[in-house]
């Protein structure tokens, strides 16, 4: 049985909304930690609950885990159907639409172009 995040569909961001998304991001701290374990359920669901409170995250790889930071994004994002914002170093920025946010917690993007 899939889980409520899997569920979703995959979030398809254009070049606009992935600029907007990254001043947004850049203020943030990291919310979820990858360490040396890799890919665990602990880490799945880390993502998942705080998919919960916001919209977007950033995921901290540590300096001992061994997975390369594009692929702990495709995976991240394959589990939870979150978009990848930014990589940058080892930090990932992932965007995943929260409906039941109120609508003050909301980012409301910028019109895709056509």
């Amino acid at each position: 049985m899939k889980s409520e995040t899997e569920e979703k569909s995959k979030v398809n961001l254009q070049g606009k909304q992935k600029r907007f998304l990254r001043g947004l991001g850049h203020h943030l701290d990291p919310v979820v930690y990858m360490g040396k374990e890799g890919f665990s359920d602990n880490l799945t669901k880390a993502t998942r609950e705080a998919f919960k409170t916001r919209e977007l995250i950033k995921v901290k790889l540590g300096q001992n885990c061994v997975v390369p930071t594009e692929e702990a994004a495709t995976v991240l994002s394959g589990l939870t159907g979150a978009a990848v914002v930014q990589l940058l170093g080892r930090t990932i920025l992932l965007y995943l639409p929260n409906k039941k946010l109120k609508p003050e917690q909301r980012i409301v993007l910028p019109k895709a172009e056509e």
